[in-house]
């Protein structure tokens, strides 16, 4: 059990949160730390540099990104064991959510460094509450990867989620993960979010269908989907177990995998399966 208290330490790791479109939407406290730190790593500092400009932050920034974690990671921790005080920031929203901090938070904690977060904007959450979908529970999953299979296959692997699922994508690959998405989970009823907090702020709700028609669309983009709805009787997962055969799957495999995502018993399921096929 590690603990860490960080009020009197003068080495710390801020993750700060910054306006994920207009820049008013950023704490007065996010403006202090900025302004006070050693050091700003940035995702990208010329989106950066706009913000902190906005503010009249001189603090100095460098960058910090996907190519460039392993090496900066090091001279970040060089930097904190100096005692001195950093802040991460990403393009938008929260660091470390679908974007490089994970491991340098993992680092500082194994170096005994203190780390804080200092909340604010976050797209997906922001997104959730006017979407109209079921707010809680949820499942936030962020970029789905880039290539047809793989997708197919988180997709695959999320189908049978309850939850309400947040997805983050880039207005070129919108319709082709829209596309695999109605493959995959059928025509739910989904939120497309685009241009949060900025002047053309837009949410488009409806089934997959629907909100493909509305595109092309411009702007990075929230998608919500309705999550998978529980089974309630015992007919629904035998009907989900000959359409787990009927695409590949061995009817024990098939019947595994229904009993763990409705949380029945996989014996009690396996007779009623047979006793089902007994009577078609």
């Amino acid at each position: 059990m590690k603990m860490r208290s960080f009020d009197q330490d003068k080495a710390i790791l801020y993750l700060v949160a910054t306006p994920i479109g207009n820049l008013e939407d950023i704490s007065f406290r996010a403006i202090s730390i900025l302004n006070t730190v050693d050091k700003i790593y940035a995702e990208d500092t010329r989106n950066s540099t706009i913000l902190l400009k906005h503010y009249q932050i001189r603090t100095p920034i460098e960058s910090y990104h996907e190519y460039s974690q392993e090496i900066k990671e090091e001279q970040i921790l060089k930097e904190l064991k100096e005692g001195k005080k950093l802040a991460v920031i990403s393009d938008a929203g929260l660091p470390v959510i679908s974007d490089p901090g994970y491991k340098l938070v993992q680092l500082a904690i194994d170096h005994e460094i203190a780390v804080s977060t200092i909340p604010g904007a976050s797209a997906g959450i922001s997104a959730l509450i006017a979407s109209g979908l079921v707010p809680m529970p949820y499942t936030f999953f962020g970029f789905l990867d880039s290539k047809h299979t793989k997708r197919l296959k988180e997709l695959e692997d999320l189908k049978y989620i309850p939850h309400t699922l947040i997805f983050y994508e880039a207005p070129h690959r919108i319709l082709d993960m829209l596309l695999d998405m109605k493959t995959i989970f059928g025509n739910r009823n989904i939120c497309l979010a685009r241009e949060l907090t900025k002047t053309f702020e837009e949410y488009i709700r409806g089934s997959i269908d629907e909100v493909i028609s509305s595109l092309p669309l411009k702007g990075e983009m929230v998608v919500l989907v309705e999550g998978y709805h529980d089974m309630k009787t015992i007919d629904d997962p035998l009907i989900k177990i000959d359409e787990l055969i009927s695409l590949g799957s061995k009817p024990n495999d098939a019947i595994k995998e229904i009993a763990k995502m409705g949380n029945l018993d996989r014996k009690e399921l396996y007779k009623a399966y047979i006793d089902y096929k007994n009577k078609k």
